[in-house]
C-alpha cells in the first residue's frame, strides 16, 4: 500500500467542490460517492470511479476499499486509479458527513438508457416516480426497489437530480445496480408502459390493499407532499391504498412504497 499520496491541486478542489451543484454534476459529467458502504456498492458495479480522495488519518477506514480499486483496476488492464490527499479543510469543502470515514471516490456519470433500452433490459417489475423532490426518499426508493428486486426506475421530469449526494447516500449504494429512466413525461409514457405492465397507482385516499399482481407490473408513486394527480391515477389498472387505523397522519412515501414492493415481489 502506498503510504504518500500526492496532494490535491487548488483547480482539482475548485471543480469538485461544485459537484454538490447539479449544473456542475451535468456540466463534468462527474459526482461524489461517499461512505464505505456505498463505495463498496460501487466496487460491485460496472460504473467508472476516475479518482479517489482520501484522508489520512482515516487510514484504517479506507486502506481495505482502496486496495479494491487498485486491484479492479488491475484486472481491467487500466492505469492506476489516481488517489489524493486531503487536508482536514479541503475535505469539509467536498464532504457531506459530519464523522466523516476518510474516502471520497469521483464518478463518471453515464449515458441515460434509451426508452427502447430501457423497455427491453432484463427485470421484472418496476418502480415509477412523480416529481419526487427530496433527495432522501429517493435515495430510500431505490434501496427498497433494490432489496425486492426491483431492476428498473422510471422518473418523471422535476425530480430532484439522480447524482445527487444526499440521493446517491441514502440509497446506500443502490443507485449503481439499477437502471434508470429520468425526465420521462408520464402522461405519454404511462399508456406505453401499460403495454408491457400491469399499471398500479400509490392513493392514499382510495385503492384497494396492495397484494401479489398477477403478472409483472409497474407501481407508481408521487411526492410526500402532494401524492399522485388524479389524470394519472386515472390510467391505473388498479389503484393501491395501505389500510392503517388513522391515528397517524399518513405513511411516509419510502414506507407506503416499500410495504407495496414487499407485496409485489411475494412468492406465489
Amino acid at each position: 500500500m502506498q503510504s504518500d499520496f500526492p496532494q490535491i491541486s487548488q483547480s482539482q478542489l475548485k471543480k469538485w467542490s461544485k459537484l454538490a451543484e447539479v449544473k456542475f454534476r451535468r456540466k463534468y459529467g462527474l459526482f461524489l460517492v461517499e461512505g464505505a458502504k456505498v463505495i463498496e456498492e460501487l466496487l460491485k458495479s460496472n460504473w467508472q470511479a476516475e479518482a479517489v480522495l482520501v484522508l489520512p488519518d482515516k487510514i484504517s477506514q479506507w486502506e481495505r476499499l482502496l486496495a479494491q480499486f487498485q486491484e479492479k483496476e488491475k484486472e481491467k488492464e487500466k492505469e492506476k486509479l489516481p488517489v489524493y490527499r486531503l487536508k482536514s479543510q479541503e475535505w469539509k469543502k467536498l464532504s457531506q458527513d459530519k464523522e466523516p470515514e476518510g474516502m471520497i471516490a469521483i464518478v463518471r456519470n453515464r449515458e441515460t438508457p434509451t426508452w427502447s433500452s430501457w423497455l427491453q433490459s432484463a427485470g421484472g417489475h418496476v418502480l415509477i416516480g412523480h416529481e419526487i423532490s427530496n433527495p432522501r426518499n429517493l435515495g430510500a426508493l431505490m434501496r427498497s426497489a433494490r432489496w425486492f428486486g426491483f431492476t428498473k426506475m422510471m422518473l418523471s421530469a422535476n425530480s430532484v437530480d439522480v447524482m445527487h449526494p444526499k440521493v446517491i447516500r441514502a440509497s446506500m449504494g443502490s443507485i449503481f445496480h439499477l437502471s434508470i429512466l429520468t425526465d420521462v413525461d408520464l402522461q405519454t409514457a404511462l399508456p406505453e408502459i401499460k403495454r408491457d405492465f400491469f399499471f398500479i397507482g400509490s392513493d392514499v385516499k382510495n385503492g384497494i390493499a396492495p397484494h401479489l399482481p398477477a403478472k409483472k407490473a409497474a407501481l407508481l408513486v408521487g411526492s410526500e407532499s402532494h401524492g399522485l394527480p388524479e389524470h394519472l391515477l386515472a390510467l391505473a389498472d388498479e389503484r393501491w391504498r395501505i389500510p392503517g387505523d388513522g391515528k397517524a397522519d399518513s405513511l411516509s412515501l419510502p414506507q407506503a412504497a416499500a410495504i407495496m414492493m414487499y407485496e409485489m415481489a411475494k412468492k406465489g
